[in-house]
């Protein structure tokens, strides 16, 4: 209990330790000139701790001893600590997040001793988790864990009572919190209107775009009663395909009038309340761009449509970088690469990350990703930061 607490406590360990050691300097004792610096002041970062910023991995990414191609090999190293490797990588590649998945995680004492050492990497690590309720629950679905279980969302909002899913989300986000996240990437906001989707199904609220905007809605304030951020995903909706984009290549054949009367009903809903977060799906919508590249990749549809149409003004992430319709298509360091060129503000579980970190360096000092650009995702990312208090 006493890590836990420490855990909970410490938002940002880093930071607490620079507090720390600028509160015992006397006025005898010579401190560098970065000692005191506000870690969480852009114009106090390198290049390269600015680019770490963007990028939100997998435990597995800071262990370069680990080779994976395959999502079924990664329980296999049930990596449940920060270890050397990590340590020794980090050195060099800061991060600005970290994401737990149910093979990071065995019981709450291994848990809180690994985020305590995260939260002592180089880059301030935000934490995240993907803890929906139903099938996609890290936690709910380990058996060390005592906390309330869902089915689903839509069985949830079957009843057609926002209050509810409020009060879902507040019980997710109170043990989130507890356990020691930040983030929460939950709720789903897809209109589940193929009946033949295999990925998201119940876990969408419905079938219906008003109800899912005013479950999202409700979800969305229930973390923030909690103290969680919440993330909408996944822009521009992957309610109405078919394939997986964990797999390979996935399209919608929709207009992007089609969707404003749909997809895009939860996503206006869930901004209109605040949400500080969304993240993007891999599908492409080539009706929409007028080519075959993935919304996550597609300046059409971050900068054109969410951030210009629909005003959206915070963080954009990417969904996991590792998944088929990304590394099927695209090399680790040119899907790094053109995410950021697109708009993607955090650039989540590239499959190597190092590649991917030196990618988007090599880019910025070539000129083919304006320094600026960097400086805009990364002011987002650390006013999230500054904002959440623990």
């Amino acid at each position: 209990m006493k890590r836990l607490f420490v855990a909970r406590w410490v938002a940002f360990g880093l930071f607490a330790s620079l507090l720390v050691s600028c509160s015992n300097v006397d006025s005898s004792t010579s401190v560098s000139e970065d000692c005191c610096k506000d870690p969480f002041a852009i114009e106090n970062l390198t290049l390269r701790e600015k680019v770490g910023q963007m990028f939100l991995v997998r435990p597995e990414a800071l262990d370069t001893s680990i080779h994976w191609k395959s999502y079924t090999e990664l329980p296999d190293y049930s990596l449940q600590e920060v270890n050397r490797t990590m340590l020794a990588v980090n050195e060099n590649y800061p991060i600005g997040g970290m994401i737990l998945f149910a093979h990071n995680i065995k019981d709450k004492s291994q848990l809180a001793t690994f985020i305590e050492d995260i939260r002592k990497l180089k880059g301030l690590p935000l934490l995240a988790i993907d803890e929906e309720g139903g099938r996609v629950a890290r936690i709910a679905n380990n058996g060390t864990f005592d906390v309330p279980k869902y089915e689903s969302m839509a069985a949830v909002a079957e009843a057609g009572d926002p209050s509810e899913v409020y009060k879902m989300a507040f019980t997710i986000g109170s043990y989130v919190r507890e356990y020691g996240f930040d983030i929460d990437f939950a709720p789903v906001a897809d209109v589940n209107t193929n009946p033949e989707n295999i990925v998201i199904g119940p876990r969408a609220f419905s079938d219906t775009p008003e109800v899912v905007a005013d479950m999202v809605q409700a979800y969305l304030q229930g973390l923030d009663s909690a103290k969680v951020v919440g993330t909408l995903k996944h822009f521009p909706g992957h309610g109405d395909v078919k394939a997986d984009t964990h797999t390979g290549y996935v399209a919608t054949q929709k207009t992007w009038e089609e969707m404003k009367t749909c997809e895009m009903v939860p996503f206006k809903a869930g901004i209109n309340a605040g949400a500080q977060m969304i993240m993007t799906a891999h599908i492409a919508a080539p009706k929409v761009t007028g080519n075959n590249l993935p919304s996550t990749l597609s300046p059409v549809i971050l900068q054109e449509k969410l951030r210009g149409e629909l005003g959206f003004k915070g963080i954009i992430v990417a969904d996991a970088m590792d998944m088929g319709a990304i590394v099927q298509e695209f090399g680790v360091e040119e899907s790094a690469v053109k995410a950021i060129q697109a708009g993607i503000d955090i650039v989540l579980c590239p499959l190597d990350f190092v590649k991917a970190f030196d990618a988007v360096m090599a880019a910025v000092e070539k000129g083919e990703i304006k320094e600026s650009r960097i400086d805009e995702s990364v002011r987002r990312i650390l006013e999230l930061k500054k904002s959440i208090k623990r």
